[in-house]
């Protein structure tokens, strides 16, 4: 056999040795986190559910999740150990002020666009969303050198007349009969 027939296999068991070693390296990190907890520290279960350690034993672990509620759960079950600032901020909304320097952004719109005093002032002013008259709108004075145009009397202007007869046609009907 050939070094070229050899090599995809050689290429072939060297990324399942890389495999298999990465996935060791994170099961034994995973087994260091689960052995490193402490009571009184958060974690999250693979399961999603944040609660205090209470008590750990060797393979399994109490947890608080609340006021009188106990659970067990085998060590295994523990998906994260987290830190006392993201337990916090998780479970009891509770944000750790780093960043006290920076601005802080609201949570809606309103203040950016308009200030207290302007929305006051806005609820005042009233808007008229009704139709207006033409007879009550001001005429405009003609000046000097414009052209007026007289007003339109034609019997286009006035309502239009229609008898019974043309009422009942409909559109696929003729004028003719």
């Amino acid at each position: 056999m050939s070094l070229v027939t050899l090599l995809p296999f050689i290429v072939l068991i060297g990324a399942m040795f890389l495999m298999t070693r990465s996935a060791k390296k994170k099961q034994n990190a995973a087994a260091q986190m689960r052995n490193e907890m402490q009571p009184g520290t958060g974690v999250r279960t693979i399961g999603g559910m944040y609660a205090t350690v209470k008590e750990v034993n060797e393979e399994t672990v109490l947890l608080d999740a609340g006021p009188g509620v106990d659970l067990l759960f085998a060590k295994n079950a523990i998906g994260a150990v987290l830190g006392d600032d993201e337990y916090n901020r998780i479970v009891h909304g509770i944000e750790h002020d780093l960043k006290s320097d920076e601005s802080v952004v609201p949570d809606d719109a309103s203040s950016l666009t308009e200030t207290d005093e302007s929305a006051d002032v806005s609820d005042d002013k009233h808007i008229d969303l009704g139709k207006k008259d033409v007879a009550d709108e001001p005429v405009a004075e003609p000046t000097a050198g414009s052209v007026v145009e007289p007003a339109d009397e034609s019997p286009a202007a006035e309502p239009k007349k229609t008898d019974a007869a043309e009422l009942k046609k409909s559109d696929g009907e003729s004028d003719t009969k």
